[in-house]
């Protein structure tokens, strides 16, 4: 008899159909379990990705709040259109202030008269022009000598600080000259070389002559100076836009009003700062009533949330809630210490049902008057702060490594500054002449460019004005930011000193004048090099550099720079470091979010899982093709067993047949 390979091929009682029902029915029950399995963690890996967002976006609201100009921003309100004002929160203070604009600055122009042409030839020369300092020898020859000429060689000196034109007139052409800045400093001024010969008459290139001997073009536009009264008293600058005479304060003038004093005040911007809060209040709302819906529990459903008692959610929370409700390190015995007292308070117990359960409550006519008395306290709640006990000891900067608290400062040296005293004491008047007017020096190590006085007879005072305003006007000092000042000692010896602090800080003369030793006691010379301020911050030994002293790295203190501005040596009390609420979220929110945080550690759990339940559905799918092999090859050998029963059947009935035919003859 031929052997069976196929099910049901021998007998018909087994078929594939069977094997496949038989296999379905093995699936089933674990498929189900899987997708129920992998349904339930994708809802967890959404929700917690929606808990990152919000975390997040807390995170940015809590930054803000950290910054403290945030929180003490000012804002200028005036009386008057003709001039605005920005307010720097970061040194500006609330007060109010009379303002006056008696006049506008302008930019100097100047104007030849009219020409028919334009390519009309002006002769030919040198062009000495100056504006705001800065002087350009400008060559006119035959190639450029005509009014376009001359306005594109002048406007090929970039640097100049004057442009030149030439405007259509409707009626012929003008060349205009005009300073790029504005203020009688800035003044331009023209001086002639005139290959004529003559440098100051109307004919040649000398009719583009304007300064003190010659005044050949015709003043346009005068060269005017702002001024304005602040509080009654009158200020000049070059410019309409001011920032040096209110503090943290710029003012942009555009318009006069004399004779009508306008009010200028600087206040706190309360609406501005309390928006900037109830934001933070929101933001932490949104948090709440998302974690609320993600961990609800439906008593009339039985249905609960995908993050209902999770572990690593409960503890995120835990700790967002203590920070929010504890006493800020630092503010113990300050007027305000905690959010609640400014105003923000929960609405509600964590363990109530309410959707809205545990979110903020923000009293702003609560915080607005907490604002109003208690300022700083307020700022240091949210953002981080430092105080000292010293006035002279100021507080400048931590960092991420710094930890709240008080630390003692002590001062064993303080900073000086590099200075030169002449070797003879002066006597007024003082003669600055060709022979004593020129120098160089160095301040904190650059080199000036040659520096000259002004020739004339001077008193003690109007010379260390000078030698400072020459010094300070240097490009090659101002570039390095290298300033000093100039006075005379008790014995009426010049003292040249930097404005800079520390070790770095230094005045040398490396070039004077024939008669500069005799005559004013300056010679080529170093001066004292300044020293660096020098002390411990909580007993460890600190670094100095200038005025500041920085914290040892490997202490609590780590990061804290101080400016010691003045006073003694010895005990200088503490410096206390406050970090607020907001920059304590902001880390502790870093923390959950990072690539090893709470957040992370728990999806990549998730993932984890998802990624073992695609393995399980591998597994199960090779379990149920052995399982489908195994039961194939049963199902054959049964089928195969009843092929065989059904033979033996047919050949007994074949017998049983022939049996009873015999029986039936006989």
């Amino acid at each position: 008899m031929a052997s069976i390979s196929s099910v049901g091929f021998g007998s018909g009682v087994f078929s594939s159909e069977l094997i496949d029902q038989l296999v379905q029915v093995e699936r089933e029950p674990t498929v189900k379990r899987l997708d129920q399995r992998e349904a339930e963690i994708n809802t967890q890996l959404s929700d917690f990705g929606r808990i990152q967002s919000a975390l997040i976006n807390l995170r940015l609201s809590a930054r803000v709040l950290s910054n403290p100009d945030a929180l003490g921003a000012l804002k200028a309100t005036s009386t008057a259109s003709n001039f605005s004002a920005t307010v720097d929160d970061s040194s500006a203070v609330t007060g109010t202030y009379s303002v006056e604009v008696t006049e506008l600055a302008q930019a100097h122009a100047i104007a030849t008269g009219v020409f028919v042409d334009k390519e009309t030839t002006l002769g030919t020369g040198t062009l000495n022009i100056t504006a705001g300092g800065t002087s350009a020898a400008i060559t006119i020859d035959n190639g450029n000598n005509t009014l376009e000429g001359v306005r594109d060689a002048i406007n090929a000196e970039s640097d100049l600080g004057v442009t030149a034109s030439v405007i259509d007139t409707g009626s012929g052409y003008q060349l205009v000259l005009a300073a790029t800045e504005t203020g009688l400093d800035n003044a331009v001024e023209v001086n002639v070389t005139d290959d004529d010969g003559n440098n100051i008459d109307t004919s040649g290139l000398s009719q583009l002559a304007f300064n003190g001997s010659a005044q050949n073009l015709t003043e346009t536009v005068a060269a005017l100076d702002s001024s304005v009264k602040i509080n009654g008293i009158t200020l000049t600058r070059s410019s309409n836009v001011i920032d040096d005479a209110i503090e943290g304060v710029t003012l942009n003038l555009t318009g006069k009003n004399a004779g009508s004093p306008a009010t200028l005040k600087l206040e706190l911007d309360s609406s501005g700062i309390t928006e900037r809060v109830q934001d933070f209040v929101d933001k932490y709302n949104e948090l709440q009533t998302l974690v609320n819906e993600v961990t609800a529990f439906d008593t009339s459903t039985n249905q609960s949330g995908s993050l209902l008692g999770d572990a690593s959610l409960r503890n995120i929370m835990s700790q967002t809630r203590n920070l929010l409700g504890s006493i800020v390190s630092g503010l113990e015995s300050a007027g305000v210490r905690t959010l609640s007292e400014i105003g923000i308070t929960t609405k509600a117990s964590i363990g109530e049902s309410s959707s809205d359960s545990g979110t903020l409550i923000f009293d702003a006519t609560t915080f607005k008057q907490k604002l109003a008395s208690s300022r700083d306290d307020i700022m240091a709640i949210f953002a981080e702060q430092g105080r000292t006990t010293d006035s002279q000891v100021k507080f400048l900067s931590s960092t991420d490594l710094t930890k709240a608290g008080s630390y003692s400062i002590n001062v064993t040296q303080l900073a000086t500054r590099g200075a030169l005293t002449g070797s003879l004491g002066l006597a007024a008047p003082v003669t600055i002449d060709d022979d004593n007017n020129n120098f160089k020096i160095k301040v904190n190590g650059v080199e000036s460019a040659d520096i000259t006085l002004t020739n004339g007879s001077y008193t003690l005072d109007e010379l260390t004005t000078e030698i400072a305003t020459q010094i300070n006007a240097d490009s090659n000092l101002k570039g390095a930011n290298a300033t000093v000042n100039v006075s005379v000692d008790g014995s009426n010896q010049l003292q040249i000193t930097s404005t800079k602090y520390g070790s770095s800080s230094t005045i040398e003369f490396t070039q004077v004048d024939t008669n500069s030793a005799a005559t004013l006691g300056l010679s080529v010379a170093t001066g004292t090099a300044g020293v660096d301020v020098a002390g411990t911050i909580n007993g460890q030994t600190a670094t100095g550099v200038g005025q500041t002293l920085k914290a040892a790295t490997d202490d609590d203190s780590t990061g804290i720079k101080v400016q010691i501005t003045g006073g003694s040596t010895g005990d200088r009390g503490t410096v206390t470091f406050i970090e607020g609420v907001a920059e304590q979220l902001v880390s502790l929110v870093t923390s959950f979010v990072s690539v090893d945080g709470a957040l992370s550690t728990k999806t990549d759990g998730l993932n984890t899982t998802l990624q073992q339940i695609s393995d399980e559905r591998v597994k199960l799918d090779e379990r149920l093709e052995s399982f489908r092999d195994r039961i194939t090859k049963q199902f054959i050998a049964a089928d195969i067993l009843v092929t065989k029963l059904q033979s033996t059947q047919d050949y007994i009935k074949q017998q049983l047949d022939a049996l009873n035919g015999v029986n039936q003859k006989s």
